[in-house]
Formats: structure tokens, C-alpha cells, sequence
């Protein structure tokens, strides 16, 4: 996620948005983030089906739906920044709580972890 932020604050819009070129180097860059998603996607929508946390299913599909987004706005910067920030913030939060309820339940409640992989930023 960072690196797509960065991406999109940093890199301008294509000349052309219908360029095959463009395209294509945008699919194959893409294509394994979209793969991690759908297993990510997979494994949040099982772990809030089975356990009682704060997150709801609804918040994992708008969350898959967002990520989506911004990996492509992240290429072809066409929306506002402050849109982009907002999707951003969005996925931020339902990743903080899902990993604050995995910390829950895995009895590690308020601590913190230096070189969690996990964090959006």
C-alpha cells in the first residue's frame, strides 16, 4: 500500500489512458497485487465469519472493493488526492482492526509489534 501511495503522489497521469503499452505494463505490474487481495479477501471474510470481532463482512468486501481502486488510481492518477487519501484511510482502519482483534485473540492484547508486517503505511 505504500508503495502505491507513493506511486500516486509522486508519478503523473499517463498522456494517454487508452495506450496498449500503458495498459499492459499496468496489468503485469498488477496482477500479483490483485492475487494477494483475493487470498487476503479469502482469509479476512473466513476469519470474521467464524469468530465474533468487530469487523463485519460487509467492511472486508468494501475493503477488497477499495484496495481495488486504489491500486488503479495509483496508475492512472485520475482522481482527486484527497479521494485517494480517503480509500487509503479506509483500508488503513479495517486493517488496524482486524489486527487488533487477531492480536486479541491471539492474547496479545496492547502490544505492539516493531516489525509487524501487516501495517498499510
Amino acid at each position: 500500500m505504500a508503495q502505491l501511495k507513493e506511486r500516486f503522489l509522486n508519478h503523473e497521469p499517463p498522456s494517454e489512458k487508452h495506450d496498449k503499452a500503458f495498459f499492459e505494463m499496468v496489468k503485469k505490474e498488477t496482477e500479483p497485487m490483485y492475487q494477494l487481495l483475493q487470498e487476503w479477501h479469502q482469509a479476512a471474510a473466513d476469519f470474521v465469519q467464524q469468530r465474533e470481532i468487530s469487523v463485519h463482512p460487509q467492511q472486508v468486501q468494501s475493503t477488497e472493493e477499495n484496495v481495488h481502486l486504489v491500486i488503479l488510481h495509483s496508475y492512472y492518477i485520475d482522481i482527486r488526492p484527497e479521494r485517494y487519501m480517503d480509500y487509503h484511510q479506509s483500508i488503513g482502519y479495517v486493517i488496524q482492526l482486524l489486527d487488533e482483534d487477531m492480536d486479541r485473540l491471539e492474547g496479545h492484547d496492547g502490544e505492539e509489534d516493531n516489525n509487524d508486517e501487516r501495517r498499510i503505511d
